[in-house]
C-alpha cells in the first residue's frame, strides 16, 4: 500500500519537491499541500495534474506557526511523513505537531529564531555562543533536544535534507564508506555560477539568506569552533564547468553536524561563492541598517528593516526563467586509503536553464527541492526509518546516492582535485 505525504510550504523549493513526489508513485499514492497561500498550492496541484500523475493530491491552508492548526490539519489527513518546506522559524512547531499526531518529520534547514531579541532566547543563544564558539543564530541543538522523546514515540526525524546541508553531508558519508578508511578534512563547495541580471536578488528567502551571509563566520578543527569575521577568509577556486569564482567562508549547519558524527575529521571548512556586485549592496545595506533584525519604529508603527527590504527584492521564485549559468556543489575530502593519502572531489553541476524547462525553478530551489523528496521517500519506505532525531550523514548513503541521479542531481567524484589553501 502507498503511502501518504503532507507538505507544509509551497515556495520555490516546496514547488521543486512537490513536483519531484509526484513522480514517485513507487512510494506514495497520496499528497497533501499546505500554506498560508492556498492559490500557489492549486497552482502546483494544477501544473502536475497537467503533466499526469498517478497520485492522489489536494491542497489547504495553514498557518504553520500554529501548532492547534497543524494538529487539526495532520490528524485530518493522517500522513505517515510530514514535510517541512516552510521556513526555518516553524521547525520545532512543525516537530511538535508531528510528535503530537505521530507522524515522521522531515526537513531542509535546521531550526533559527524569527525574533532573535526574544529574551528567553536570547540567553540560550548567548550562553551557547560562550560555550561552542560560534555565534550563528542557526544550531542543531533546538532540534537535537527532540530525540528521545522522537525515540519514544517509534518516529523518525530527517533533519537538513537539502543540498547542503543534506546531500553534501551524505557526500561525506558515501567517501567514508567507499574511499576511506579515516578522514582528516572536508571543505564543502557551494558555487552559483548563475546570472539572473538583476544588480542585486538572492535565490532563497532573502531574510534567511542575508541573515546567514552577513554574519561571522567559523570553522571546526581539531575538536573547537575558530570563528571570523563576516568574509574574512577569501579564496578563488576553479569549479568544473563553471570556472574560476571567488568564495568566502561562511559557518553552515552541516558543518556542526559533521563533526558530531565523525569525530575523527580534523578540520570541516564550508566555503560559498559571490559576486562583487553582491557583496557590495550587502555592505551598503549592512552599513545603513537594513540587514537589522531588530523593529524600528517608522511613520507610527514597528517595522523589522530586514523584512522590509525582502518587500523591495525580487521574488527567489521567479528567477528561474531569466537565470543562466550553472551551479557546482561539493565536497573536497581529503584523508587516509590502506594506509595511503587519498582525496577525492564529490560534486554535481546543475544548469539553472535545464531546470527551469523541467520544472519551472533555477537551480538553488531545484538541487535543494530533489534531495527534500529524496529524504522524506528514504523515510516514507522504511529504508531510513529509525526512531530518533538524526542528520543525512547517520544513514546508509548508498540508496541516496541512487536516487539523487536518477532524479535529476548526477554527481562526480574526481580523483586528486586542486586543493583550497
Amino acid at each position: 500500500m502507498g503511502k501518504k505525504i503532507l507538505v507544509i510550504g509551497c515556495g520555490g523549493v516546496a514547488s521543486v519537491a512537490i513536483q519531484k513526489i509526484a513522480e514517485r508513485s513507487d512510494v506514495f499514492d497520496e499528497m497533501r499541500i499546505l500554506s498560508r497561500t492556498v492559490s500557489k498550492c492549486d497552482a502546483v496541484k494544477k501544473l502536475i495534474e497537467d503533466k499526469g500523475t498517478s497520485i492522489s493530491i489536494s491542497t489547504g491552508h495553514v498557518d504553520a506557526d500554529d501548532e492547534d492548526e497543524l494538529v487539526g490539519a495532520i490528524r485530518a489527513f493522517n500522513p505517515d511523513v510530514v514535510l517541512n518546506v516552510a521556513l526555518p522559524y516553524q521547525d520545532l512547531t512543525i516537530m511538535d505537531a508531528c510528535l503530537e499526531c505521530g507522524a515522521d518529520y522531515v526537513d531542509t534547514a535546521n531550526y533559527e529564531p524569527e525574533n532573535t531579541d526574544d529574551p528567553e532566547w536570547r540567553d540560550i543563544y548567548e550562553k551557547r555562543c560562550k560555550e561552542k564558539g560560534f555565534s550563528a543564530y542557526f544550531d542543531y541543538s533546538w532540534q537535537w533536544a527532540y530525540f528521545d522523546s522522537f525515540k519514544e514515540a517509534g518516529l523518525t526525524a530527517l533533519l537538513g535534507t537539502g543540498f547542503d546541508p543534506g546531500v553534501t553531508s551524505v557526500f561525506t558519508a558515501y567517501a567514508k564508506k567507499h574511499y576511506f578508511d579515516t578522514i582528516d578534512t572536508v571543505d564543502i563547495l557551494d558555487c552559483n555560477g548563475g546570472d539572473h541580471g538583476y544588480a542585486f536578488a538572492t535565490n532563497f528567502n532573502p531574510e534567511i539568506n542575508l541573515r546567514e551571509v552577513s554574519a561571522p563566520g567559523s570553522y571546526w578543527e581539531d575538536g573547537h569552533w575558530i570563528e571570523t569575521r563576516p568574509m574574512e577568509i577569501k579564496r578563488e577556486y576553479d569549479f568544473p564547468e563553471v570556472g574560476k569564482k571567488d568564495m568566502y567562508l561562511l559557518h553552515h549547519e552541516e558543518i556542526e553536524a559533521l563533526g558530531k558524527n565523525f569525530p575523527e575529521i580534523k578540520r570541516i571548512r564550508f566555503f560559498m561563492t559571490f559576486g562583487q556586485s553582491y557583496l557590495d549592496h550587502m555592505r551598503c545595506l549592512g552599513d545603513v541598517g537594513m540587514l537589522s533584525t531588530e523593529p524600528v519604529e517608522f511613520e507610527g508603527h514597528k517595522i523589522v528593516p530586514i523584512q522590509f527590504l525582502k518587500t523591495l527584492l525580487p521574488d527567489p521564485a521567479t528567477l528561474g526563467e531569466r537565470t543562466v549559468g550553472k551551479t557546482n556543489i561539493g565536497c573536497i575530502i581529503n584523508g587516509k586509503k590502506d594506509g595511503r593519502d587519498r582525496s577525492i572531489y564529490i560534486y554535481n553541476v546543475c544548469d539553472h536553464q535545464e531546470c527551469y524547462k523541467e520544472v519551472g525553478s533555477q537551480a538553488i530551489s531545484y538541487t535543494t527541492g530533489v534531495p527534500a523528496m529524496v529524504g522524506a521517500s528514504l523515510v516514507a519506505d522504511g529504508t531510513w526509518k529509525k526512531p530518533g532525531v538524526f542528520t543525512t550523514d547517520q544513514f546508509d548513503p548508498d540508496p541516496y546516492m541512487d536516487l539523487l541521479t536518477k532524479y535529476g542531481l548526477p554527481w562526480t567524484v574526481a580523483e586528486n582535485p586542486a586543493q583550497v589553501d
